[in-house]
């Protein structure tokens, strides 16, 4: 299900981000949309995205997702409507790879929390996902693979 975790340093990354603060019961559906906002306006102002879409979760309360849905790049954004400059930052973390399916995401990052907690790390609030292959790239949900990233305190 997941790759031997690791614990990583990363570095600050440049990206542009759609912030959104919604039920956990839209997530399906505020998405997309707000993916492809996030590459048209991406296109409108001539930046080249690099790598896969990422969610970047800042908040985790049980009954909402308040993330940054984002694409590192090459070039800095200007901010134009709900599409605005941010970052990955740099950060001692921990780091695996899913594959699979998003319906395992959940089961995956149970699996990696184990393992952060049994050897002895101390996760911060913040998590992202980069959805480094996904159904952009193949229809085959095992070919998908997401990387888990949790920052450590």
């Amino acid at each position: 299900m997941i790759s031997a975790p690791e614990v990583i340093t990363t570095e600050a990354q440049a990206a542009a981000v759609v912030r959104l603060t919604i039920p956990r019961a839209e997530m399906r559906t505020a998405f997309g949309p707000a993916v492809g906002e996030l590459l048209k306006g991406l296109a409108a102002q001539g930046v080249e995205p690099i790598g896969g879409v990422f969610a970047h979760h800042l908040r985790m309360p049980p009954d909402m997702f308040d993330f940054e849905l984002g694409i590192k790049v090459a070039a800095l954004v200007t901010a134009a409507g709900r599409v605005q400059p941010g970052a990955l930052p740099a950060v001692r973390a921990a780091r695996t790879v899913y594959s699979g399916g998003y319906e395992g995401l959940p089961g995956a990052w149970g699996a990696f929390m184990a393992w952060i907690k049994e050897n002895g790390h101390a996760p911060a609030e913040d998590l992202w996902e980069v959805y480094a292959v996904g159904p952009q790239s193949s229809s085959n949900p095992a070919d998908w693979r997401t990387e888990l990233v949790r920052p450590l305190t």
